[in-house]
């Protein structure tokens, strides 16, 4: 079992830029995928970014397409998001997700297994 913590959230204006970061720890990292999700009050969670164990695949939700960024560190046992361009509407708690690897990368939040806690981002116009 592996356990997420995630950080890098907090206020910024619309344009700007934030790095999140979701360190592990538990289990093998190289052992899952990992993804990004965020969610708003009254929403469902959305997809935003998957990574594969071994970082050579990579999806995005179309909306984040050239703004936002995943990329992971096995020797460090954490993936990041990095985020620019950020518009209002990308403000949510956004959770990092750990799929089992051996199945397809995921883009759905029943394909994920562990979640940390959230992390909120709030964009101002």
């Amino acid at each position: 079992q592996v356990q997420q913590v995630e950080s890098g959230g907090g206020l910024v204006q619309a344009g700007g830029s934030l790095r999140l970061s979701c360190a592990a720890s538990g289990s093998t990292f190289s052992n899952y995928h990992m993804g990004w999700f965020r969610q708003t009050p009254g929403k469902e969670r959305e997809f935003v970014a998957a990574i594969s164990w071994g970082g050579g695949v990579t999806d995005y939700k179309d909306s984040v397409k050239g703004r936002f960024t995943i990329s992971r560190d096995n020797a460090k046992n954490t993936v990041y998001l990095q985020m620019n361009s950020l518009k209002p509407e990308d403000t949510a708690v956004y959770s990092c997700a750990a799929m089992i690897r051996g199945s397809r990368l995921g883009v759905r939040a029943r394909d994920y297994h562990y979640w940390g806690q959230g992390t909120q981002v709030t964009v101002s116009s």
